[in-house]
């Protein structure tokens, strides 16, 4: 498909960790032509450009190791707070992407439903798509990221944060009328997530 006829300039995917985002995500941008960028690098660049006393949110797991001892609502909240951290910067990424029609797919679990709605972004709305995936069981998480990093063994408490996200951004997109889509059936998640904007 040719980007030039794009009826969006950014594609935002979002969604909890392990719900294969990324995979679809990269499958998209092929689709459309359009540029990638994971939010995660995102993250990265504003930790090196920043200090814990700026930024304490984003540099609480470094700061902090005893925090791994949080409790899987404690961590959930941090996350949010890390990704409102974020917003800012993703969106003067959105700004220049639409300024500039050069369409891109931003992917990521620190996307909020709320940044859609955030004044800034809302006057571009014309021009944005989001999509957010979910999983409900929390067991087929755990199979997930054992697939994807056999190494750490089975990550019963991070997909346990996984599972109480994906219940939050569900809320959270049901309030502001965005679409929320189960990850699976995997084999047809990509063709679901063309349906929600095309």
């Amino acid at each position: 498909m040719n980007s030039k006829n794009l009826p969006w300039d950014v594609l935002l995917i979002g969604g909890a960790a392990g719900t294969g985002k990324t995979s679809v995500s990269y499958r998209l941008a092929h689709h459309f032509a359009a540029g990638i960028t994971e939010v995660d690098d995102i993250h990265t660049v504003l930790m090196t450009l920043t200090s814990p006393e700026q930024q304490p949110e984003l540099h609480y797991w470094d700061t902090k190791p005893a925090s791994v001892e949080m409790t899987a609502e404690d961590i959930l909240n941090l996350h949010i707070s890390v990704a409102r951290a974020i917003s800012p910067a993703l969106q003067a990424v959105i700004a220049n992407h639409v300024e500039t029609h050069t369409p891109i797919v931003l992917e990521g679990d620190y996307i909020l439903p709320e940044l859609l709605v955030n004044p800034d972004v809302m006057k571009y709305a014309n021009r944005i798509r989001a999509v957010f995936s979910y999983e409900p069981d929390k067991q087929q998480l755990v199979n997930n990221f054992l697939a994807r990093e056999p190494d750490e063994g089975e990550q019963v408490g991070r997909a346990h944060v996984s599972q109480l996200y994906g219940d939050w951004l569900q809320n959270e997109c049901s309030k502001y009328g965005l679409p929320a889509l189960s990850a699976r059936p995997w084999e047809n998640l990509f063709e679901r997530i063309l349906a929600t904007f095309m």
